[in-house]
C-alpha cells in the first residue's frame, strides 16, 4: 500500500483468503526459502523501493525491523541498504528516540501527520506489516493504492487486510503480475 508523498501505497504479502499476519506469528505461505526461486519478486521489490521516497510503520513493525534488517550484512536483496537509507516515519504515542538513522516519529493526530507527509515533495510512502496503522489509514480513507503480493495459501485465520466490512474501499485493479513461485502481486487502486 502506499501514501505517496503524493500518494499512499500499501504493500502486503497476503493470502488468497485475505490474512496478512496469521495468529501467532507471521506466516511463511512460499515453503522452504530455498526450494523456491524468488528472484523474480526480489527484482520487482526494488523497483518498488526506487520510486519510495518514505517508509510509514507503526511501532510493533518498526521494532521488529530494526531489531533484524540493519544487522543483515550477506543482505543481497537492496532491502537492508534501502531500509538504512530511506525516511522512516512511525506512528507511536510511546517511542521516544527510534534508535535507527533517519527516523521520525510522529505522534500527532493520524491524519494530519500523514497529510503533513504528502505534501512533501519526494516519492511515494510506503507502509508494510503494521495492521493496525494500516487499518487506521485505510478507514481514513489514506490509501491511494494497494500492491498486495497474493500467496496461493489459505490460512483460514488470522487477521485480514480488510476485517471491517463497512471501512473497503472500492478499487479498480490496475495490473496483475504472476511469480514463477506461484505468487500475483495485484496493483489496485482506489476509484
Amino acid at each position: 500500500m502506499h501514501v505517496k508523498h503524493t500518494e499512499a501505497r500499501r504493500d502486503q504479502n497476503i493470502t488468497v483468503d485475505g490474512v496478512i499476519e496469521e495468529t501467532g506469528g507471521w506466516f511463511a505461505p512460499a515453503g522452504d526459502e530455498a526450494d523456491v526461486d524468488n528472484s523474480d519478486v526480489e527484482e520487482t521489490l526494488r523497483k518498488q523501493m526506487e520510486s519510495e521516497g518514505a517508509l510509514l510503520l507503526g511501532r510493533s513493525t518498526f521494532e521488529e525491523f530494526r531489531g533484524y534488517w540493519p544487522a543483515q550484512i550477506d543482505d543481497t536483496t537492496g532491502i537492508t541498504a534501502h531500509l538504512n537509507q530511506v525516511s522512516k516515519y512511525i506512528v507511536s504515542s510511546t517511542m521516544q528516540d527510534p534508535e535507527w538513522e533517519n527516523t521520525t516519529v510522529l505522534r500527532g493526530p493520524l491524519v494530519d501527520e500523514i497529510g503533513s507527509l504528502k505534501d512533501q515533495p519526494g516519492g511515494e510512502i510506503g507502509v508494510t506489516g503494521s495492521i493496525t496503522l494500516v487499518h487506521a489509514l485505510i478507514a481514513a480513507g489514506l490509501v491511494e493504492e494497494y500492491r498486495l503480493f497474493v500467496y496461493p495459501v489459505v490460512l483460514g485465520r488470522g487477521r485480514r487486510l480488510l476485517e471491517d466490512a463497512t471501512a473497503v474501499p472500492k478499487l479498480a485493479l490496475v495490473e496483475a503480475e504472476p511469480f514463477r513461485s506461484g505468487v500475483v502481486l495485484l496493483t489496485c487502486r482506489t476509484a
